[in-house]
This record gives structure tokens, sequence and C-alpha cells, in this order.
């Protein structure tokens, strides 16, 4: 009898330390899981908080930090009209009796006006070097943003001449600017000039606080871009833009005279800040910075006067 009632004992302790062991292992597991559930939450916050960060700052057109729109627009405004400024000549060389020199020169402007109709805000729609170069000397535009449009700018005309070739299957250099074989570098340096001069004065007026900026500055750009194609053309190939003829030269390994395409359109540009200063005084203002800079985190040099 004692030995069935201290058998009956022993099981008694072996199932409560049993027990006990259950609701220890019970309670670590369950201390675990609320530190997992917590380091997940924690987790999920710290996420959340980064999510909201980059969100609001993506939202915030105002934030400095914000000059990488403003590259992907010139790059991007710049590889449009690349597209259609070289393809004209490409695909003229593909489809020969196709595509009409009319057509491929007022081609251009039209791009630049739906251009600067769907990105203007964003970066002021330069397009092109040496309207970056004529903002900039006119105090409309940061120094210190100059190298990085130019950049993009010839990023996006390499990019679009390089997609040119693999699609079209012809030589870029057929979408380049030359001079004429009857006319020397130095006569095409000059119609660069003069037509740079036109279109930058044109830029620079309709960016002026005395103009409507925007749909008009859109169609007059765009307008005599066409319209300096249609007359310029035959001598230089009308670049008006060192851009464009860095791409397709690029693209197609030939750099013959593209010096003309630097130089004359930066001179001309230069005397064009040079008229619009004459004929509306120093820039630097809020309506000229705003159509150079878009509306996005604009700096003015000067306080406007009432």
């Amino acid at each position: 009898m004692g030995n069935q009632i201290g058998t009956a004992r022993f099981h008694n302790r072996r199932r409560r330390h049993a027990m006990a062991e259950n609701q220890d292992k019970d309670g670590i597991g369950r201390a675990g899981a609320r530190k997992d559930e917590a380091h997940n939450h924690n987790l999920a916050s710290e996420l959340g908080v980064v999510e909201q960060n980059i969100l609001l700052r993506i939202q915030d057109f105002n934030d400095p930090r914000q000059e990488w729109r403003r590259l992907f627009s010139e790059f991007y405004g710049t590889f449009l009209l690349v597209i259609v400024a070289a393809g004209g000549g490409m695909m003229s060389q593909a489809f020969p009796g196709v595509i009409s020199r009319t057509a491929a020169v007022v081609a251009p402007g039209l791009m630049v006006m739906g251009i600067i109709l769907f990105m203007g805000k964003i970066s002021g729609a330069h397009l092109n070097p040496a309207v970056s170069f004529a903002f900039a000397l006119r105090g409309d535009f940061p120094w210190r943003r100059v190298p990085g449009y130019i950049v993009v700018q010839l990023i996006g005309a390499t990019l679009a001449c390089l997609l040119l070739q693999a699609v079209i299957g012809v030589s870029a250099t057929y979408g380049s600017n030359y001079p004429a074989a009857e006319f020397s570098a130095g006569a095409a340096f000059w119609m660069e000039t003069l037509l740079t001069l036109v279109l930058v004065s044109v830029i620079l007026g309709t960016a002026s606080g005395a103009q409507n900026i925007g749909l008009l500055g859109a169609f007059a750009v765009g307008a005599y871009i066409a319209v300096a194609g249609l007359w310029g053309s035959p001598i230089s190939g009308t670049s008006m833009n060192p851009a464009r003829t860095f791409g397709p030269d690029l693209a197609g390994g030939n750099f013959s005279d593209y010096w003309v395409y630097v130089a004359g359109p930066l001179a001309g540009a230069a005397a064009a800040v040079g008229i619009a200063f004459i004929l509306r005084g120093p820039g630097g203002g809020k309506a000229g910075s705003g159509a150079a800079q878009g509306d996005l985190f604009t700096e003015t040099a000067k306080e406007e006067k009432p």
C-alpha cells in the first residue's frame, strides 16, 4: 500500500513538473511572439516614415532637391526634339522622295512647340546648350545649373540618334548638320550665328515680363524654328543647337566642322542677350527667371519693382 502511494505521488510530481515546463515554454513562446510582433510593427512604422518622406519630397515642387526633375525634363525634351530633327534626314535617306526638305525642317518646330507646352513649366524647356547659356548670361538662370543641363541635353540627343540608327538602319550622319558642299565652314558659321541670334531673341522676348509666356512662347519659338529651317537650311542645315548636332555626329562618328555648330549658336546667343539688354534692360527678375527655370524652386537675381 505504501509503495502504491509513493508511486502515485511520484507520478503526480512528474505531471506537475511537465505542466510547469509547458507553461514556461508557452510563456517564452508568447513573449517571443510579442517581441516579433513589436519588431515588425516598428519596422513597418520606420518604412512608413521613409515612404512618406519620399512621397512628400516628390510632391514638394518647391524643394530645391527636385533638380532631378529639371534634368529629366531636359533629357526627355532634347531626346524628343532630336528624334524628329535628325529623324527627318535619316528617314529621307531610308525612303527617298517620301519626306521633303520642307517637312524635315518644319517638323522640329512643331515638336518644340509641343514640348514647351507640356513640360516648359518643369525645366524651362531649354533643349539647347545655347539657350541655357543665354538664360544664364542674362541672369535668369543660375550658372551652377548650366553644366547639368548641357550634359543631359547631349545625352538625350545621342540616345535619340542611337535609337534612330538601330530602327531605321542608316547612319545618323544623314540626320546631322554640315556646311553645304559649295559653301565654306566660315559661311556656315555666320549663318548659324544669325539664325541663333533671332531664335534666342524670340525666346528671351517671350520670357520677359512684358510678354505672355507659355502658350505665346511655344507658338513663337516653334514657328521661328520652322521659318528658319525653310530659308536657312541649305547652307548650314539650321541647327542653332550644339546638342542637336552633337547627337548624330557622335552616333555616326563624324564630327566634320562641328565647331561651326558650337561657336555659331553660342555667338548668336551672346549677341541676343546684348540685344535683350538694349530692349528690356537687365534680366534676373521674377518673370524671366520663371520662364527660364520653370515653376520648380525658381530663383531670382533681383526683386521685381512694383
